[in-house]
């Protein structure tokens, strides 16, 4: 079985561009553009220099000894919170501007929910001087305030969704409209692996940096190129398949992923996608999806803006139905509590999304011969108020 993205854009029955007539020029010129860009020798040299220079990659991978002493095996950590912009996002945004640059096209908009692909965007478009728009749901704007100003001071308009639960599904829906009306200079960079073909194979091959720097650090830190769990969480997945893309085809290593499970993935407060999910469309792709059994899509809750998504990456959906990956569903609580131990442990406070695939490993049977690689997507500075009104899993 192929783990990866066919020539028609599906990973197994989930994929495929399901958009608005208006917007199929835009995808069809995007598909058409991409792997002869990314693949050219000229964008590789520069997205290469920028990731070195600009970014400070290659970020390390870090043996997490109190860790690992806890759960009795050999636990590194991939650092993406040591990035410029403090998240694995500014590997997609830094590529996607490359790209769009190429493309001729001559203003950004995207969209974000805990805000860091929105500061990973504003931070590109300052440096390569293009007029961007973020739309962001009104309820992320409350709960993640240093990143709105974060973006506003990079010269980023943060346009607000009042819309729906006024989170991130809200902000890709009002992002896409104003797509639609601006279809010929305007560029969408995705922020997660999610949306039409072929944008998630476009966030797939930006973000497998993680796991080629992964398969290069490893042999010094533990004598061989494959860990045994390789373990990221999932909201619409870029963090995660970026960590898994260079080892899905290789059986030896176990793919593990967390999804935020809120309140129970068996309640209605939930963004458990794959727990709780059917198969369905969303934001132009076939994938799994919350919603009622006539098609409404249902609102997701997380306490975690990066996770509080319906839906999933396609290629996640592929990668839980055929049995690829392990999924499992973490509740807020849960992941907060990962987040203190982490922090008390090895001084390291990671994002709350990061803190839900911590929260994993009390739940793993591990052996002391066992080498598990964690992603750290993202550092926990726009989480401080969530950590502070949680203080009682501090202990």
């Amino acid at each position: 079985m192929s783990y990866n993205i066919d020539n028609k854009g599906y990973y197994g029955e989930f994929g495929g561009a399901f958009v608005p007539e208006v917007l199929y020029k835009c995808t069809d010129e995007l598909r058409r553009a991409y792997i002869p860009i990314i693949e050219s020798e000229e964008f590789q040299s520069e997205y290469r220099a920028l990731l070195r220079d600009y970014v400070g990659r290659p970020n390390p991978l870090y043996e997490a000894k109190r860790l690992s002493e806890k759960y009795g095996a050999r636990i590194f950590l991939k650092r993406e919170d040591l990035n410029h912009t403090g998240a694995h996002k500014i590997n997609n945004a830094l590529g996607q501007i490359l790209l769009a640059k190429k493309m001729g096209k001559t203003q950004i908009i995207a969209e974000t929910g805990a805000g860091q692909h929105g500061v990973a965007t504003a931070t590109v478009c300052a440096l390569m001087n293009m007029p961007c728009t973020v739309f962001m749901g009104e309820t992320d704007i409350q709960r993640q305030m240093p990143n709105v100003e974060r973006m506003k001071m990079l010269g980023t308009r943060v346009q607000s969704v009042t819309s729906g639960n006024m989170t991130l599904k809200d902000a890709v829906n009002e992002a896409i409209r104003y797509w639609c009306c601006h279809p010929a200079d305007t560029f969408y960079i995705m922020g997660s692996a999610v949306g039409p073909h072929p944008y998630p194979d476009i966030v797939a091959r930006l973000q497998s940096i993680i796991s080629e720097e992964i398969k290069e650090q490893l042999p010094e830190k533990a004598g061989r190129d494959y860990p045994d769990y390789l373990m990221a969480c999932v909201g619409g997945g870029s963090n995660a398949i970026g960590t898994f893309y260079h080892y899905l085809d290789d059986e030896r290593v176990t793919l593990v992923a967390a999804e935020a499970g809120g309140m129970g993935w068996d309640t209605d407060k939930t963004a458990a996608t794959i727990h709780s999910g059917s198969v369905g469309i969303l934001h132009g792709s076939k994938t799994l999806v919350l919603q009622t059994p006539d098609g409404q899509v249902i609102e997701p809750y997380s306490i975690s803006a990066g996770l509080d998504y319906p839906g999933i990456g396609p290629v996640h959906a592929h990668l839980a139905q055929s049995g690829r990956a392990t999924i499992y569903s973490v509740n807020d609580d849960e992941a907060v509590r990962a987040a203190y131990e982490l922090t008390r442990l090895e001084g390291i406070i990671p994002a709350m999304e990061s803190a839900h695939i911590l929260a994993v490993l009390p739940k793993m049977n591990l052996k002391p011969s066992d080498v598990v690689v964690i992603t750290v997507s993202g550092r926990g500075d726009k989480d401080m108020l969530n950590f502070l009104n949680n203080k009682q899993y501090a202990e």
